[in-house]
């Protein structure tokens, strides 16, 4: 749900308030267009089940079947005499599984949980959730599909997953498929926010096992600030069509250890400071968590400090860390030094690095106060993701569970942001369905590789293409996507793909950094552009946010209908400006 600045909200009228003209007002309508939203968790508890590229093992004979997958949420809990038998709030029809028939022929409970259980494939034709049908939903060898399974009772809650088998694609309009076999997975098997199960496939007649299916998972918990959370204000989707080709400043001022002729420290309070003194309408950076769970400004996942003086620059003074092994006060205190100068043992200086503004890993609470309110934010929240080759972006694996990582984060922006237009961003497609479903009240954007020679690809799929990613953005209900530019220019026709689908559109990349490339981006219509060297690469002439010139406009217009009902005119200078007379 977005909110116009100058448009009215709709009103129930009371019985005798009778309009001239009878309207109808239908619920999602919208100005002739259909527009809502699925809010956030409150209570319930969301869980998402991945079965991407039919992840099926079956006997030789069984090989050539086209699956289709249903997932059928359980209810594990014994109730009293006294409580009347469950009903299911999902428009479902029921599992065809044997136990779950007898259970109710013999007259027991029914054992459907409260739920609402959808899906999406993730493709052209079918990426928005929509209620499963009876037989499931295929899985094939191309297919990427997501069960979207919304539970009150997490811990009381089963997932029968049953298997249907057509003998081809053909057969399907003829009757019913077979029903091949099932698993309960028991709410005991989620260990983490995310992971991997391997289950086994138990023949629906004969009850043997029939093979093994590998899926993924996602739990997503409500966040520790839902009770603050309403529906008075919420930009999840809201985009003003006068928000084109916005200047990013990356990591502030831009990326301070690529280049030589650095000055200012990248993610510094300096440097998003001196991206928007150049005209930055928002500034990106990278939001990760110390060791005592604060959050801080930093982009790589591993440090180095320093084991001696910190005067003397030997080979063997420095130990390699993961940020986040270090607190907040040791990150402050130690003597800690950026990858690159780690890797080539030549450290960096930069101006006034020993300011307090100009040091690394400022707390996220001081960017939100220390920044003017009109800048924008493009806050990136870091998460290493597994490669394609089977390795993580870091050497180690994640000790914070995803849920607990997010709420840490968000607490903090939805404290501190204010007014401030702020976009959430992640490469790792779960972390944004997490942000996504915990609030309502920033949107958030999927980062992307897409076809790329300059990085290696990640395991998951959704981020390794612009298709992908424009169909799992849609899905999830997020505001947009920020493409690789490389990719944007190898195939710039994709940006329709996007835009088609009503998304919003950044990009990101060292192409960027070029003038001509930035003018060719905001001709294709991007919606912002993030580069390094706001203060050489912008072409504008008014060195201002546009958000602080939108609220300029608004100021001015507030005051012309003040000056009007006071009975003060408003007429046009000669130079252009507008002023009042009494």
């Amino acid at each position: 749900m977005g909110f116009d600045l100058y448009a009215l909200p709709r009103t129930i009228k009371e019985l005798d308030e009778r309009p001239a003209k009878e309207q109808t007002d239908i619920f999602g309508s919208f100005r002739g267009q259909e527009k809502v939203d699925r809010g956030w968790l409150t209570k319930e508890t969301l869980v998402q089940l991945k079965f991407f590229y039919a992840p099926f093992t079956f006997k030789q004979r069984m090989k050539r079947r086209h699956i289709q997958v249903k997932v059928t949420p359980m209810n594990l809990s014994i109730p009293s005499a006294s409580c009347e038998s469950l009903t299911p709030l999902s428009p479902l029809e029921d599992s065809l599984s044997n136990d779950t028939h007898d259970t109710k022929e013999n007259g027991g409970e029914s054992s459907t949980a409260f739920a609402f259980s959808e899906v999406v494939t993730l493709s052209a034709d079918e990426c928005e959730i929509k209620a499963q049908e009876q037989f499931g939903t295929a899985c094939g060898p191309t297919d990427l599909v997501i069960f979207h399974l919304t539970v009150g009772d997490f811990e009381n809650t089963a997932y029968l997953i049953d298997l249907y088998s057509y003998s081809s694609r053909v057969a399907k309009e003829d009757g019913p498929p077979n029903h091949l076999g099932y698993h309960y997975v028991l709410p005991n098997l989620f260990k983490r926010s995310e992971g991997n199960l391997e289950l086994p496939i138990t023949c629906a007649k004969g009850h043997r096992p029939l093979g093994m299916m590998r899926l993924g998972y996602l739990i997503v918990k409500p966040s520790s600030q839902c009770a603050h959370m309403d529906m008075s204000v919420s930009y999840a989707r809201y985009w003003n069509k006068k928000w084109r080709g916005l200047d990013v400043g990356h990591r502030g001022s831009g990326t301070s250890f690529k280049a030589k002729d650095a000055v200012i420290r990248e993610n510094t309070i300096t440097s998003l400071k001196n991206a928007a003194d150049h005209g930055a309408d928002m500034v990106e950076f990278d939001v990760q968590l110390s060791k005592d769970l604060v959050p801080v400004v930093y982009h790589d996942f591993m440090i180095y400090v320093s084991l001696k003086s910190k005067c003397s620059m030997q080979e063997h003074d420095f130990l390699a860390l993961p940020m986040r092994e270090l607190t907040l006060e040791q990150l402050k205190k130690l003597k800690v030094y950026h990858i690159a100068e780690g890797l080539s043992r030549e450290t960096r200086s930069f101006h006034n690095d020993d300011l307090l503004e100009h040091q690394p890993f400022p707390q996220l609470a001081d960017v939100l106060d220390a920044l003017d309110v009109h800048v924008g934010f493009n806050i990136e929240i870091k998460w290493s993701q597994r490669l394609e080759d089977g390795k993580m972006e870091e050497e180690f694996e994640h000790v914070v569970d995803r849920n607990l990582y997010i709420d840490c984060i968000l607490d903090v922006i939805l404290r501190k942001a204010g007014n401030r237009r702020v976009v959430l961003s992640c490469f790792d497609p779960d972390i944004c369905t997490i942000l996504r479903f915990k609030q309502n009240r920033f949107p958030v954007m999927f980062l992307t590789l897409g076809r790329t020679t300059k990085y290696k690809q990640y395991l998951d799929p959704r981020g390794n293409s612009m298709e992908l990613a424009v169909w799992h953005a849609v899905a999830m209900e997020f505001l947009g996507v920020v493409a690789h530019t490389e990719d944007l220019l190898r195939d710039p026709s994709q940006v329709n793909l996007a835009k088609e689908r009503g998304l919003v559109l950044f990009c990101w990349g060292d192409d960027n950094n070029s003038k001509d490339t930035i003018k060719l981006l905001k001709e294709l219509g991007l919606h912002a552009i993030i580069y390094d060297k706001m203060d050489v690469l912008t072409t504008k002439e008014v060195k201002q946010s546009v958000f602080h010139l939108q609220a300029k406009d608004s100021q001015k217009e507030l005051l012309k209908l003040q000056a009007l009902e006071m009975g003060h005119v408003w007429h046009t200078t000669p130079d252009g400006n507008e002023e009042q007379q009494a």
